[in-house]
């Protein structure tokens, strides 16, 4: 069999990427249009591309209208370059910025005055958290800036984030679906988080909270990370409870969840056998600290390549999920969880023969760098050691970027326009 494995592995995360498009994936979901108006409001790093989509596919001869608030350069460029009938701002992710904190304003706004006739569709997918910043009362967005910070280099779960952030908000966990009351709100998700909660993606702006201010206030003691007065005392009394199932504000609410983690390594996987390789996925669910979870990556594939267990090769192993990366407050490495995951992979695999490794973020940024991930290859560590480059240093100190971009093994995509989390790709031969 001839095969590139560097072009096959990047087919099969291209492929993962296509199925995620809202372009492709979003007209089944669509509802009627109201007899009133249609407000379109909503945030994510696939905000643009879903902003565009609706556009495209509402009727040209009823209303419609909204704000979507997307990552910088995220916005696609026919869209950006012609804008249709939904306006689309761009603001800091992961770490708020005043650029979202005003669409925020905007959006919470745009949900105030509306009738039982009206429609509020809601675009929401990942990195809508940090995107939709509307501190509450006791709070600034310094506040909300350093408190994100810290919980990105915690090492807390996505889920423990979200919670942390939507008992700090005046928008999320709820909130934003009660403002729009009485009209009802129709939530199209595109999921990025394990388990595919809706009230975990993006903080759940529009969906019942289940989680408590005690649970986030716990979470915040956990990883010691301090809070101004007045918020700790909101969290401590209840006065920052988010809507819970059964809120009456909620009742006309529902939900499509358009793109999933699962879908798209289902359509790597098809990808992979279309070309005659057979394809496993383990799981979309994988959590964990990014260099633990390479080696038990690493570990699997080895005992492929040399076992012919628990799979026979050829094979590619596929799998999802969100690690996390837990950093130290003095580290200056540079690079995000799947380069991480990678270079532990990598170490791990000590050149294993017949092993080729891709991983990437499917949004395109892996970290806050400009490369969506990485491919360890067999000899990868031989290339790094002869340009003098200790992979165990690299390891210690987060910076995986800086390892792979000596090697020119970076994965570069530019923006997605979409996001269903990490994808990762083991090739054995």
């Amino acid at each position: 069999m001839s095969l590139d494995p560097r072009a096959f592995l990047r087919s099969l995360f291209d492929a993962a990427i296509a199925a995620a498009q809202p372009e492709r994936v979003i007209a089944p979901h669509l509802p009627p249009p109201p007899k009133g108006r249609t407000v379109v409001i909503g945030a994510g790093k696939a905000g643009g591309a879903m902003a565009a989509a609706v556009d495209a596919l509402w009727p040209v001869d009823k209303p419609l209208s909204g704000l979507v608030v997307t990552r910088y350069d995220h916005v696609p460029p026919a869209y950006k370059k012609q804008p249709g009938r939904i306006e689309v701002v761009e603001a800091s992710h992961p770490v708020p910025d005043e650029a979202g904190a005003q669409a925020a304003r905007r959006i919470a706004a745009l949900a105030q005055g509306l009738t039982a006739d009206d429609l509020v569709l809601c675009l929401i997918s990942g990195g809508g958290s940090a995107l939709l910043s509307m501190p509450a009362e006791g709070l600034t967005l310094p506040d909300k800036q350093r408190i994100n910070q810290a919980l990105l280099k915690s090492g807390a779960s996505i889920s423990e984030m979200n919670c942390v952030r939507k008992h700090l908000s005046a928008i999320k966990g709820g909130r934003l679906a009660a403002m729009c009351a009485p009209a009802p709100v129709v939530s199209l998700l595109i999921s990025d988080v394990p388990g595919d909660d809706p009230s975990v993606i993006a903080s759940g702006p529009t969906v019942a909270d289940p989680s408590t201010c005690r649970e986030a206030l716990g979470i915040l003691q956990r990883y010691g990370i301090d809070v101004p007065p007045l918020a700790a005392q909101g969290l401590r009394t209840g006065a920052f409870e988010t809507p819970k199932p059964g809120d009456e504000r909620l009742a006309r609410n529902t939900l499509a969840m358009i793109a999933t983690p699962q879908a798209s390594l289902q359509a790597a996987a098809q990808a992979a056998r279309a070309a005659g390789i057979t394809a496993h996925v383990l799981s979309d669910e994988i959590e964990g600290e990014s260099r633990e979870v390479g080696k038990v990556h690493a570990a699997l594939a080895r005992a492929v390549a040399r076992r012919g267990e628990p799979f026979t090769r050829p094979c590619v192993i596929l799998s999802g999920g969100e690690t996390t990366v837990t950093v130290g407050k003095d580290a200056r490495g540079r690079g995000g969880r799947a380069s991480e995951f990678l270079l532990a992979c990598a170490v791990t695999l000590q050149g294993e023969p017949g092993v080729w490794v891709l991983a990437g973020d499917t949004d395109g940024i892996d970290g806050i760098e400009t490369n969506a991930g990485a491919i360890v290859t067999p000899d990868t560590l031989a290339r790094a050691m002869a340009l003098g480059r200790k992979p165990d240093e690299y390891l210690a100190s987060h910076d995986a970027w800086s390892f792979f971009a000596a090697l020119d093994d970076l994965v570069v995509t530019g923006p997605t326009y979409t996001n269903v989390n990490d994808f990762r790709a083991l090739l054995i031969l």
